[in-house]
């Protein structure tokens, strides 16, 4: 069986979450299973081993189990990008509309280096405004976006195609809906 069919079986569908008339994708019964997880983070390994990447920059909070063990595996720092109020150094803000309403994450300001390459990474593409989000902060501190990686692509959703007409990227991911 394909990765992308692993991952789907795996994942639990829960309807009206967060709110009504919204199909939750729900990923902790994927990581239940180790064996997947490996077989998913290698794949990440792999399509990204060879380029040169700075720093994975990722959201929270399911966005960090996998951008972290990619971050640690690529052998570059990880950038942790918040909801408001969470970190606790000085922080630069970014505003953006979700499928369901709108948020803000931060990031510290101190967190990239002038002209770092930089990986956004997620476990869901949905519309792309939290993905897009940390990318305009990883432009705003002086980095360079070169990619975008999600486990999740809903492909129902303008996500993939706001991310390539925004920052001319296709964003990569292990299976579509």
């Amino acid at each position: 069986m394909q990765l992308s069919e692993k991952i789907k079986n795996s994942i639990r569908d829960i309807q009206d979450y967060p709110k009504p008339g919204v199909l939750f994708r729900d990923i902790t019964p994927l990581l239940a299973n180790p064996v997947l997880v490996r077989e998913m983070v290698q794949q990440l390994i792999k399509d990204y081993a060879g380029q040169k990447i700075d720093a994975i920059a990722s959201t929270e909070a399911r966005g960090f189990i996998f951008g972290s063990v990619l971050a640690y595996e690529l052998g570059c720092p990880f950038i942790p990008v918040r909801k408001s109020g969470k970190l606790p150094y000085k922080t630069r803000s970014q505003s953006y509309a979700l499928e369901y309403g709108t948020a803000s994450i931060e990031m510290h300001t101190d967190a990239i280096q002038p002209g770092w390459r930089v990986l956004v990474h997620d476990d869901l593409l949905a519309t792309g405004g939290t993905a897009g989000a940390t990318a305009d902060l990883v432009q705003a501190l002086g980095g360079v976006v070169v990619g975008f990686s999600f486990i999740i692509n809903l492909s129902f959703l303008p996500g993939e195609k706001n991310l390539k007409e925004r920052f001319g990227l296709p964003p990569h991911y292990l299976a579509s809906y």
